[in-house]
């Protein structure tokens, strides 16, 4: 049991004084029509799973990060659970690199780390992680776990094979929301991506019914520079 579960069953704790304690004051931004849209889909309590596409720069990790942030905000019973691959480093396991599982991990949780300095004051940080709020894990790890008041952000997607992201959408359980953020363009696992086949078997009509959705952003949403813009519209013409 996280300590503020614990804290939240203790006597001498009211409700109010848990609320203020886990409050988090996000940072103002001037978002785009496109994130705005994305936010009200992850918010609708109907939502159970979001595939986020769209090409580098485009803001999946920071708005599926600050969606999740803000859904915290707004139901303190929720972890945000952080998961991806270590596929940068296709020839070397975990078991190559120093360190037990999490110290092993954490380089490849800088990209969470990042987004979550851009939208909260550090000292909130550090307490989502002491509290057990957020937690971060790499793909082969997941089999045997199920999950019930979690947001799961699952970052550079299109590094999961088929089977991998079979095993993290069938983790799914009560409250549950999953933002799985992908660019399609980009793989570094030699042509095993699942990450397109999967997000076209519940992009329908009947998806979105059930809950899942799959949202696209494109190089217009490119928020990083215009240099990219320009780069991914050439790499869109590459075979």
């Amino acid at each position: 049991m996280t300590k503020r579960k614990k804290a939240a069953q203790s006597a001498e704790d009211t409700v109010l004084e848990i609320q203020n304690k886990y409050k988090l004051s996000l940072k103002q931004f001037d978002l785009s029509e496109k994130q705005k849209e994305f936010l009200k889909v992850a918010f609708d309590k109907n939502t159970k799973a979001v595939f986020v596409l769209g090409p580098a720069g485009s803001s999946k990790t920071f708005i599926a990060t600050y969606a999740a942030l803000q859904l915290f905000n707004m139901n303190n019973e929720y972890d945000i659970f952080y998961v991806r691959t270590i596929a940068e480093s296709a020839e070397r396991s975990l078991g190559h690199l120093p360190g037990d599982m999490n110290e092993k991990f954490n380089p490849f949780a800088m990209p969470l780390e990042e987004k979550l300095r851009e939208i909260i004051q550090e000292n909130r940080i550090r307490m989502l992680f002491e509290e057990g709020i957020v937690s971060c894990a790499p793909i082969n790890y997941l089999r045997g776990a199920s999950w019930k008041n979690k947001i799961v952000l699952a970052d550079e997607a299109q590094n999961f094979t088929k089977k991998e992201l079979i095993t993290l959408i069938t983790r799914i359980g009560e409250d549950t929301k999953y933002f799985i953020c992908g660019d399609l363009m980009q793989s570094d696992i030699n042509g095993k991506s699942g990450l397109n086949e999967i997000a076209k078997i519940f992009d329908d009509e009947e998806s979105k019914k059930n809950g899942i959705h799959v949202f696209t952003f494109d190089k217009k949403d490119i928020l990083r520079s215009e240099i990219l813009k320009f780069i991914i519209s050439k790499l869109e013409k590459v075979k």
